[in-house]
């Protein structure tokens, strides 16, 4: 059967994610700090709303776009804290996970030989994404140094006539980068002059800290008639098994996103969407509780990090650290497959990110506080080792 597989699905990799985590699962007593997913239980008000939406016999179809008073939360909640007004009748589609919507918005916009410019180390679906559109990935790198921004020189050195669109993630997966209002102007200002539409994964805006305010692209002058904004529930309400996302565009897009998910997908599981309603209606409390939660392990584990030399920017979002292992001589993926058969401890190589990885490791502090300290302590220990081996 080999050969009767399609050409541009045989030929992408697997997540190196997962395939990292199949040597994990094979292990006993490992703390990992490698999956990106809230060890918060979701919280027990939205939880209630999910049972009573069963109980109440709500185990139908919703419309193809998402229930209504599920899309006019969104408005509501997107209105208010992005500052981008979307009509819930035509220009908001409910997905299953923000990752359905990345698919469907590419594959709306994508002719065959379209490029889609995107920076890397990035989420590992951002590539293949875009082949499985018959797109061609483009990336541009972002560095240590700048704090894993994207930078406007960096990006229109990349634009051909082929380019079409620009995926970004800010908050990042896997760096934890930010980007403040003034550099996102001037990455809008070459999507507006090179005519790029923008597809915008905001998936972690709600958790930023040091005080920071989370910007949207899609709120900058002249960018929400060029912008697929792109939100979900799974990582700042921790209800990543309930697979709700959304997508908010001009109506022509969200029109053509909706033909592809009416046809492939059809609609977002209907618990799912009552538990969103009253998650994006009365979940405030709880994600500022669980961001609170976040800033400290991430204040911890970075202090940890950069204590044992391993260079680690403080992360301004998300909850992932990349961690700059280069000084110990070891590459990502040796690195990561030693400290988990000497310690225990899982973090992903930065490779799984795409090729600009190389030379960090990520690790999520989406793990309790004791879990870190006694991953750190091992990690500490492993790393000093290697340093008395290479002595």
């Amino acid at each position: 059967m080999e050969t009767k597989i399609a050409a541009h699905v045989r030929d992408i990799p697997r997540s190196g994610i997962r395939d990292f985590f199949e040597i994990v699962q094979s292990m006993k007593d490992v703390i990992s700090l490698g999956i990106g997913e809230p060890d918060f239980d979701t919280p027990w008000h939205i939880r209630e709303a999910a049972m009573f939406s069963l109980e109440k016999g709500r185990t139908g179809y919703s419309s193809n776009l998402g229930l209504p008073r599920l899309r006019e939360a969104i408005s509501t909640y997107v209105h208010r804290n992005f500052h981008v007004a979307y009509n819930p009748a035509t220009e908001i589609l409910v997905s299953v996970g923000v990752s359905e919507a990345i698919d469907i918005a590419l594959r709306a916009i994508l002719n065959p030989g379209d490029e889609v410019l995107y920076h890397e180390p990035c989420y590992v679906s951002y590539s293949p994404s875009v082949l499985l559109a018959h797109g061609v990935p483009v990336a541009v790198p972002v560095h240590e140094e700048d704090s894993f921004m994207l930078r406007a020189e960096d990006l229109e050195k990349r634009i051909t006539p082929r380019s079409k669109a620009l995926l970004i993630n800010f908050p990042t997966n896997p760096t934890g980068a930010t980007m403040p209002r003034e550099a996102l102007e001037a990455i809008a200002d070459i999507c507006r002059r090179h005519d790029l539409i923008v597809l915008s994964d905001e998936i972690y805006a709600e958790l930023t800290y040091d005080g920071a305010g989370h910007v949207s692209i899609a709120s900058l002058p002249g960018m929400r008639e060029r912008t697929v904004f792109l939100h979900g529930l799974s990582k700042a309400w921790a209800m990543t098994g309930f697979r709700i996302g959304y997508a908010c565009a001009p109506q022509p897009l969200i029109e053509a996103m909706m033909k592809i998910h009416q046809y492939a997908i059809l609609c977002a599981a209907i618990t799912g969407q009552d538990a969103a309603v009253e998650a994006l209606e009365n979940g405030a409390d709880a994600v500022s509780h669980m961001r609170n939660e976040y800033e400290l392990r991430r204040n911890f584990i970075t202090g940890a990090l950069n204590d044992m030399g391993l260079r680690c920017p403080v992360p301004r979002g998300a909850f992932y650290v990349f961690a700059d292992i280069r000084p110990t001589g070891l590459t990502s993926r040796d690195f990561a497959l030693r400290l988990l058969e000497e310690k225990k401890v899982a973090v992903v190589p930065g490779t799984a990110f795409g090729p600009d990885g190389e030379g960090f490791v990520r690790c999520s502090y989406a793990t309790s506080l004791d879990q870190i300290k006694t991953a750190m302590q091992r990690m500490a220990e492993f790393v000093a080792g290697l340093e008395r081996r290479a002595a």
